[in-house]
């Protein structure tokens, strides 16, 4: 299988560490007409006073005034408007990694060597106010304020009732990895009836290799307005799927090949997908730990997208004679996943938890790694 991570340009910014106001060319523009501060006063209609004002970076220098020089010493307006705007903006940067200098300590919480190595982070690791900076691009919020309210709540809401730790740092940026790839996914509008119709196909999916069956899943369920992502777990975010919507005409499902089985795979998969058939749009499902075992969201929604989960994949109709399998017999869980259409690892996978036999089935279940 392919990973969803991007390969991650970094948008470099040029950031100059000093940039003079515009005054000091406009200081030297006289000095090459040999025209004075009174003498430019006068044929621009400003006073002595506020162009030496703007010579020293004191005024704002505004689009009329900018028209009013280009008519008193014949360098463009537009050239005058540039060099106004690229000061007033690097006077904004440095306030604002002044503020920014003040909320270093939120970098603690975020999984920034992960980030690092995705190249979401390049900045220095000594210079604090440019990794937040980056870090606040890469999640698309403009402070950390904005942060806790877009990623951290939502996901603090589905994993407060987790027995196990889960960082919600790297959580969110396990998401936010799922979302800038999902937003790459074209997608038909979302249609309930297409993506009940396509079950039996999907499921039919489950005997083939992951390069077979990866991109074939992706087209189907984009068909029905699914974008389906992988993206490998980020250390501390112990995720194995997730569940939101883009938009309304847009659902994602999100899987980290977690326990890297296929029938763990394909259980997910279904899970998630359960989610999207049974559960509102603006809701945000997260499953961390082995989905079967443990739910973070609401526990009836959960509950329901497991039995949605386990009924596609083995049928209660097939209960007696699943029963009736020596899970100590390769042959017979063989036989039976070839009864049922799907890999002898799902069938396996089933009656481990069914019988909390942990050791058997070894051989029948296939391995899923994500590249890098």
């Amino acid at each position: 299988m392919t990973t969803a991570h991007p390969s991650s340009r970094e948008r470099h910014r040029y950031e100059p560490t000093e940039v003079l106001p515009p005054g000091e060319t406009l200081r030297e523009t006289l000095d090459a007409l040999d025209m004075s501060q009174t003498q430019l006063a006068a044929r621009t209609g400003l006073s002595a006073k506020h162009v030496n004002q703007i010579i020293q970076g004191q005024a704002v220098l505004t689009h009329e005034t900018a028209i009013s020089l280009e008519r008193a010493t014949g360098v463009p307006a537009r050239f005058w408007n540039e060099l106004e705007s690229r000061y007033r903006d690097h006077l904004s940067r440095a306030q604002e990694r002044k503020n920014l200098a003040a909320h270093v300590t939120w970098l603690k919480r975020m999984p920034i060597a992960a980030l690092r190595k995705l190249g979401k982070i390049t900045a220095d690791r000594n210079d604090e106010p440019r990794v937040l900076q980056q870090a606040l691009d890469f999640f698309g919020v403009a402070g950390v304020e904005a942060w806790e309210e877009v990623w951290e709540n939502p996901a603090a809401k589905y994993l407060k009732s987790a027995a196990f730790k889960v960082e919600t740092g790297a959580m969110a940026a396990w998401l936010r990895l799922g979302e800038l790839e999902a937003a790459k996914v074209s997608c038909e509008p979302f249609d309930r009836v297409r993506l009940k119709a396509i079950l039996p196909e999907l499921r039919q999916l489950t005997v083939l290799t992951p390069t077979e069956f990866e991109p074939r899943m992706r087209q189907l369920c984009a068909s029905a307005g699914v974008a389906v992502v992988f993206v490998n777990e980020i250390t501390g975010c112990r995720a194995s799927g997730a569940t939101r919507w883009l938009s309304p005409t847009k659902a994602v499902v999100q899987l980290s090949l977690r326990g890297k089985r296929n029938d763990k795979l394909w259980f997910a998969f279904f899970h998630e997908l359960a989610h999207v058939l049974l559960h509102g749009k603006r809701s945000v499902f997260i499953e961390a730990e082995d989905i079967a075992k443990q739910g973070t969201g609401p526990p009836r929604e959960e509950e329901e997208a497991n039995n949605f989960a386990a009924e596609l994949l083995v049928p209660s109709m097939y209960n007696d004679d699943l029963a009736k399998i020596n899970h100590w017999a390769p042959g017979q869980i063989r036989a039976f996943a070839a009864q049922l259409g799907v890999a002898p690892g799902i069938v396996a996978g089933r009656l481990q938890h069914d019988r909390k036999e942990y050791r058997l089935g070894k051989d029948l279940f296939e391995k899923y790694e994500l590249s890098d």
